[in-house]
């Protein structure tokens, strides 16, 4: 797996484990990603498919994509596309994607890179494989995250994150059984690149085969632990776990996980896991496609304006900014 990885565990920071007394956060659901296609077809997993909106706040909507094996001609992408009132995080594990915008943003992800687009009062972007990956191709896997603006945000202009894996906060769980890559927010002293509106956490870790991953949670986040491979245990009542699976998990101060000591041959590494937590934003939620408003009057004014152009125009191909809008 590409996404960073460091040889010597032992050379990183340590999260302290929560205290005794903190309350470890009960699982509240388990539900299992069912699969679908995006774009021009490529596969993904909707990870919070059948959820409750007000369980996931300030989260929307978050695809995995792959992890798929192409072979040569077979890498997709997306069309141009609009976006309008929320933030979409893209993080590439293994692959390579090519992004641009109608403003003339854009720029390359790569193996532990993430876009961190604020699509704010609106915009037209693309996401496609490079040509020399559709000619080779090769192995993609990743994630894109709908993280929602609240009202006051919701116009805001559109602007770009580039966060390099090179930028990612590293540490290691309190007994050195799993990597943390901290993507944005803080957790246990360690701060991730991420710039976000609203406060937010996002963590990868791999959780080796028998080790303990307990992390202090701020207590006015939510929190959810998606599976993107292999087996283990989520919860203070060691809840079964498992790949495509994500817990929606209750109130408390801590949240706990383990990884099972026997895993398939592809997951011998340990266990993958997506963390993700927020500050519920508990407004009005109207969504269709790729618009998150407030109102339905709001989210049908995000359709007019896109069809008389007023969100922008695709850029010709090979016309690509600095990385920012």
């Amino acid at each position: 797996m590409p996404a960073v990885t460091v040889p010597d565990l032992t050379v990183l920071p340590r999260v302290p484990a929560p205290a005794a007394s903190a309350v470890r956060r009960p699982v509240r659901s388990l539900s299992t990603a069912p699969g679908g296609l995006e774009g021009e077809g490529f596969p993904v997993k909707r990870a919070f498919a059948g959820v409750d909106l007000r369980d996931l706040d300030p989260f929307i909507h978050m695809d995995e994509m792959g992890e798929v094996e192409y072979a040569p001609g077979e890498p997709k992408g997306t069309p141009w596309h609009p976006h309008r009132g929320f933030e979409t995080v893209t993080y590439i594990i293994d692959g390579i994607f090519d992004h641009q915008d109608s403003f003339g943003g854009g720029g390359t992800i790569t193996n532990g890179d993430t876009q961190w687009m604020t699509a704010g009062s609106g915009i037209l972007h693309i996401e496609a494989p490079p040509e020399h990956l559709v000619v080779s191709g090769g192995l993609f896997h990743g994630f894109q995250l709908w993280v929602n603006l609240p009202r006051v945000d919701k116009l805001k202009a559109p602007a770009y994150q580039d966060l390099r894996s090179s930028e990612v906060g590293l540490a290691t769980s309190a007994d050195g059984g799993a990597l943390l890559r901290v993507i944005a927010g803080e957790v246990g002293g360690v701060r991730g690149p991420g710039s976000t509106h609203t406060p937010m956490a996002m963590v990868h870790a791999t959780v080796t085969p028998g080790g303990v991953l307990e992390l202090p949670w701020r207590r006015d986040f939510n929190a959810l632990v998606y599976v993107m491979g292999g087996d283990g245990l989520v919860g203070p009542d060691q809840t079964p776990i498992g790949t495509g699976q994500l817990a929606v998990l209750g109130t408390g101060d801590a949240l706990s996980l383990s990884s099972a000591r026997t895993q398939q041959q592809r997951f011998s590494e340990g266990m993958d896991v997506l963390i993700l937590g927020g500050l519920p934003i508990r407004e009005p939620v109207a969504w269709a496609g790729p618009f998150v408003m407030n109102t339905k009057a709001e989210v049908m004014r995000a359709f007019e304006d896109y069809q008389a152009g007023r969100l922008g125009q695709p850029v010709p191909h090979g016309h690509v900014g600095g990385g920012s809008s």
